[in-house]
């Protein structure tokens, strides 16, 4: 009797397991879980009880299972996370359409005066989008008259 392994046609995506079926980072990032909940169970169940050692170890421990564990399009956590907070919070609301006409920067390095008046504006605004997510011109409805 014949038995087919599948095996992955993109050998890029697989990545190399260490122990207990886990990748290096996530091992890592386990470990450093345990490290900071388990000593922190221990304190907290001295002063507040199990129950709440433990909801207060697991809610300490989670953040740092979401870093070893989520991985989308190739990027870990941190990655999205920061492409959030720039998209977000560095990078200006409007972005202006920025034009670069090559034909007049050669004109203004070579001093030609005859062609500024065909570049007095290599900057545009885009129009900010609505919405809806086009601006479309609006057609004026005629009227029958009859």
């Amino acid at each position: 009797m014949a038995f087919y392994i599948k095996v992955p046609k993109d050998l890029s995506n697989v990545k190399s397991k260490i122990m207990f079926n886990l990748t290096k980072r996530q091992l890592l990032l386990f470990t450093a879980a345990a490290l900071i909940g388990v000593p922190s169970y221990f304190l907290i169940k001295s002063a507040a009880g199990t129950s709440l050692a433990a909801m207060c170890m697991v809610l300490i421990m989670i953040p740092v299972f979401l870093f070893a564990m989520y991985e989308k399009d190739g990027e870990h956590l941190e990655t999205v996370l920061w492409h959030f907070i720039k998209a977000v919070f560095l990078r200006p609301k409007i972005r202006p359409y920025l034009t670069e006409d090559l034909r007049c920067e050669v004109q203004r390095n070579e001093g030609q005066k005859g062609g500024d008046e065909n570049c007095k504006s290599s900057i545009q605004k885009k129009k900010v989008m609505s919405g809806s997510g086009r601006d479309l011109p609006v057609r004026e409805k005629k009227t029958e008259e009859g």
